[in-house]
C-alpha cells in the first residue's frame, strides 16, 4: 500500500507509442478510416492527433507491430515527483528521456520506467500544444481532465497487473465484467485514474493461466466527440477495406456505444460515444454479465480464427508474461 499522498485524479493517459513497418496502411487507417489528424514526421516517425497536443499517438518504425509505450500525463511537478520517488523507493528502474525524445512525443519532463507485458511506462509533466489548425475527418474527438481513451491489455496474471497500477498511480477498481468468447470464460477488471469509468481494462482467462492475444495490447479506445462521428468513421473503415472486428454495440458497464475495427499492426481500435463519468461520492465497483447490452458482433471470423486463437493460448504457456514484481507486490486478491 502506498503511504504517500494520492496521485488519483493527478494522471490521465496521454499519448501510445506504436512502432509498425506498415506506415502507409497505418496512415490510411488513421487518417482516413478514423478520421485524426496526420503528421510525418520523417521517414522513419507519424504521429496522429486527436486535438491541440502536438502528438496523441506516435508511430516508428520497427518490426514489433505492436504498441511499445504508454505515455500519462501528471498534472504537476509534485504529483511527477511523487510518482518517481514510488518507482525509486521500489527500486525500479528509471530513465529520463532525452531533449529529442520528449519533443518526438510532444511533452517536457519525459521519465520512463518497466510495465507489464514489457509495455514501457512513461510519465510527463507539460504537454506541447500546437496552433496548427487540425486537419480531420471527424468534428473531434474528447480528451480533456479524463485523458484521451483508454488500453485494454489481456493477461494471465491480472491480480499483478492491477496491483502494479494501484501502487504507481493509485488506480481504482471500477467494475469487472463476466463473458465468455468462443467457450473460453473472461474476467474483465476495469481501472480508473480519474474520472474517466476506466483508462485501462485487463482481461484474464478464467481458471486457465493462457493470453490468448499475440500483441501486447488488445485494443485502443479513443472518444469520438458526436454520434455522427462515430458512425461516419464507421462507414469509412468498412469502405476503406479494413477490417472490422466487432460490430457497433453498448457495453455494460460504462454505456459507452462503440466498434472495434482492427489495426494494421493486428490489435483492435475501439471508437466509442458517450460512456459514463464516475461520480467517486457514489461509485461502488460492481459485476456486470456480458460486454455488451446490445451488438458488438463479431465480424467475418471463421472456425480457423477461432483455432488460431486457441493455438496462441497454448503458445503463451511457454512465454512467461512479464511483470514487475517489485511494483506488482502479492497483486490485490479481487475474485
Amino acid at each position: 500500500m502506498n503511504t504517500t499522498p494520492s496521485v488519483f485524479g493527478a494522471v490521465h493517459l496521454g499519448y501510445i507509442v506504436i512502432e509498425t513497418d506498415r506506415f502507409a496502411d497505418w496512415r490510411r487507417f488513421g487518417a482516413d478510416a478514423i478520421g485524426m489528424h496526420h503528421d510525418d514526421v520523417s521517414r522513419d516517425v507519424m504521429r496522429f492527433r486527436l486535438d491541440d497536443h502536438e502528438c496523441r499517438f506516435l508511430l516508428r518504425r520497427g518490426p514489433a507491430e505492436d504498441v511499445v509505450a504508454i505515455g500519462w500525463h501528471v498534472d504537476d511537478h509534485a504529483s511527477f515527483e511523487q510518482i518517481e520517488a514510488r518507482l525509486r523507493t521500489h527500486g525500479v528502474p528509471v530513465a529520463r528521456g532525452s531533449d529529442e525524445e520528449a519533443a518526438l512525443r510532444g511533452v517536457e519532463r519525459l521519465l520512463r520506467f518497466p510495465g507489464p507485458k514489457g509495455i514501457t511506462q512513461e510519465i510527463h509533466t507539460t504537454p506541447v500544444t500546437s496552433a496548427e489548425p487540425l486537419r480531420m475527418a471527424a468534428s473531434g474527438f474528447v480528451t480533456g481532465d479524463a485523458g484521451m481513451g483508454h488500453v485494454a491489455i489481456t493477461s494471465a496474471k491480472p491480480t499483478l497487473m492491477r496491483g502494479y497500477f494501484n501502487t504507481v498511480f493509485d488506480a481504482r477498481l471500477t467494475d469487472y465484467i463476466d463473458e465468455t468468447i468462443s467457450g473460453i470464460k473472461l474476467k474483465i477488471r476495469f481501472l480508473r485514474v480519474n474520472e474517466r469509468h476506466h483508462s485501462i481494462a485487463i482481461a484474464a482467462v478464467q481458471g486457465l493461466p493462457i493470453d490468448p492475444v499475440r500483441t501486447r495490447v488488445q485494443h485502443l479506445n479513443i472518444q469520438a466527440e458526436s454520434l455522427d462521428d462515430l458512425a461516419r468513421s464507421y462507414q469509412r473503415v468498412h469502405e476503406l477495406g479494413f477490417d472490422m472486428a466487432l460490430s457497433v454495440g453498448q457495453h455494460t458497464n460504462d454505456k459507452e456505444l462503440s466498434y472495434y475495427a482492427r489495426t494494421p499492426s493486428g490489435f483492435e481500435w475501439e471508437v466509442g460515444w458517450n460512456p459514463l463519468v464516475v461520480d467517486e461520492s457514489t461509485w461502488e465497483p460492481s459485476t456486470h454479465q456480458g460486454i455488451s447490452v446490445w451488438g458488438h458482433k463479431p465480424v467475418g471470423r471463421t472456425i480457423l480464427d477461432k483455432l488460431d486463437q486457441f493455438r496462441l493460448g497454448a503458445l503463451s504457456l511457454a512465454r512467461p508474461e512479464k511483470t514487475v514484481p517489485a511494483l506488482s507486490g502479492a497483486g490485490i486478491a479481487d475474485d
